[in-house]
C-alpha cells in the first residue's frame, strides 16, 4: 500500500478503545448477573434486579431481553477466550432450558430473541446439545404463534386474546433466525415456510410506500385480511419509530441471507435509505425519525447499534460495489458516532455499554437510559467491524 493510500484507510483505533472499555464492563457485571437478571434498561445509568411479576421472584429470567446477556457473553469469549466468561456464559443454558421446560413466560414472539443468542448459539460454537435441545423447544412453541390464514406470528400474548389477536410488529423479523434453524437442524420445512410466509406478510404491509414502517400490524385472522398499522412505541401511528425502522434493515436483510429472496433485499434497501436520510448530524437517531435536531427530544442509540448491524449485513449482499461501499461508510460513521460520543468508555459509574437509549417514550418507560438489547447489538456492531473472522449469530 502506497504512504497516500496508508494515510487514506480509516482507523480502527478507537473501535478498539471502545471494545476494550464494553468487555471491561461485561466482566464486571459477571458477578451481579449471575446472581440476578437485569432489568431491561438502567435506572441512573446501573442496571437493578427485574422487578417481581406474575408469581416470579426479583431478578428472574422473564421478559423479553434477558437473551442479550448470554449473547455478550458469547461475544466476548469469542474474541477473548476467557474462562470466567465462558463458564458465565454456560450457566445461561440451563437457566434458558429450564425456562423453557417449565413453561416461563413464552406467550410471546421475542422466543428468538431469547433462545438463539442464549442456546443456538453455544450449539453452534460448543455443540451443546442441551442448549440445541432448548432452542428447538422454543422454536416449537413459536410455531404454535403462526397464525392460518393471515400468514403472520402473532407477537404478544395469549392467543385467545382478542386485544393482541391477529397483531405482529416489526420486531418480529429478528425472532424469525430460529425458525431458519430450526429447519436446517430438524430438516422440517415447516419452520422455513413460516418464515418465508411471515416476512412476505410484512415485506407487503408493514412497509409504507415512502419506504416508513409502521411499528405494529393487524390482520383478521379468520379471512387473512390485512387490517391496518399503528403504533405502540413511537410517536404517532403514521411517524417512523427510529427502532423499528432499524429493525426493517436488518430483518430484512437476514430474511435475504437465509432465503435469497431479492424481494427481501429491495425492503432491506428501501428501510436503509429512509433511516439514513434522516439522521442528525452526528447520525446517531433520535427515537422517532420524525424528529431532528433542534426538537428538544431524546436519541436512541440503541435504534443506531441494530442499524449499524443491519447495514454491515446489508452490505454484504448488496450487488452494486459502491452501493456495499456506501453502506459500510454509513454504518462506520454511525458507529465511530456511538463510540465517541455515547459510550460508558466515558462513564465508567454506568453499568450499561451505551448511554441515551430509548425503550418506550410515550409511556415514559427507559427514556434516556442504557438498555440490554442496546448493548448487545453495539457489541455485535463492534465484533462485525473488527473481527473479520465473526460469524453472525442470526
Amino acid at each position: 500500500m502506497s504512504a497516500e493510500a496508508d494515510r487514506a484507510a480509516p482507523t480502527t483505533d478507537h473501535l478498539a478503545v471502545a471494545w476494550d472499555a464494553a468487555v471491561a464492563t461485561v466482566r464486571g457485571n459477571i458477578a451481579d448477573f449471575t446472581a440476578w437478571y437485569p432489568d431491561d434498561t438502567t435506572s441512573a445509568g446501573a442496571y437493578r434486579p427485574r422487578a417481581p411479576r406474575d408469581g416470579h421472584p426479583e431478578g428472574a429470567n422473564v421478559g423479553w431481553t434477558t437473551g442479550f446477556w448470554p449473547g455478550m457473553l458469547w461475544l466476548v469469549w469469542e474474541a477473548t477466550g476467557d474462562d470466567a466468561v465462558l463458564a458465565a456464559a454456560r450457566r445461561q443454558v440451563d437457566n434458558f432450558a429450564d425456562r423453557v421446560t417449565r413453561g416461563v413466560d413464552l406467550d410471546t414472539h421475542d422466543l428468538g430473541f431469547l433462545y438463539t443468542l442464549s442456546c443456538v448459539t453455544p450449539w453452534r460454537l460448543l455443540g451443546d446439545e442441551r442448549a440445541r435441545d432448548a432452542a428447538l423447544a422454543a422454536a416449537d412453541h413459536l410455531m404454535t404463534r403462526f397464525l392460518e390464514p393471515a400468514g403472520i406470528v402473532q407477537a404478544w400474548g395469549d392467543l385467545a386474546n382478542p386485544v393482541q389477536r391477529g397483531r405482529t410488529i416489526i420486531d418480529s423479523l429478528m425472532n424469525l433466525p430460529l425458525l431458519y434453524w430450526a429447519a436446517e437442524t430438524t430438516g422440517a420445512p415447516a419452520f422455513r415456510e413460516a418464515a418465508i410466509r411471515h416476512t412476505e406478510q410484512l415485506r407487503r404491509h408493514i412497509i409504507r410506500p415512502d419506504g416508513t414502517t409502521f411499528h405494529t400490524f393487524y390482520w383478521d385472522t379468520a379471512t387473512g385480511e390485512p387490517l391496518r398499522g399503528a403504533t405502540e412505541q413511537g410517536h404517532q401511528d403514521a411517524s417512523c419509530w427510529a427502532r423499528g425502522q432499524a429493525w426493517g434493515v436488518y430483518g430484512f436483510a437476514l430474511g435475504y441471507r437465509h432465503v435469497r429472496e431479492p424481494s427481501f433485499l429491495d425492503a432491506a434497501r428501501r428501510c436503509a435509505d429512509y433511516f439514513l436520510t434522516h439522521l442528525p448530524d452526528d447520525r446517531v437517531a433520535y427515537w422517532d425519525l420524525v424528529f431532528g435536531d433542534g426538537s428538544g427530544e431524546e436519541r436512541d442509540s440503541s435504534a443506531a447499534a441494530i442499524a449499524v448491524c443491519g447495514l454491515y449485513e446489508l452490505a454484504e449482499h448488496v450487488d452494486d460495489p459502491e452501493a456495499a461501499s456506501r453502506y459500510r461508510a454509513e454504518a462506520d460513521a454511525v458507529l465511530t458516532s456511538l463510540t465517541t460520543g455515547y459510550s460508558t468508555a466515558h462513564d465508567p459509574a454506568s453499568t450499561a455499554l451505551l448511554l441515551h437509549g430509548v425503550y418506550d417514550k410515550p409511556k415514559n418507560v427507559g427514556v434516556d437510559e442504557g438498555n440490554l438489547w442496546g448493548d448487545y447489538f453495539y457489541l455485535e456492531a463492534l465484533s462485525r467491524r473488527l473481527r473479520s473472522d465473526w460469524r453472525s449469530y442470526w
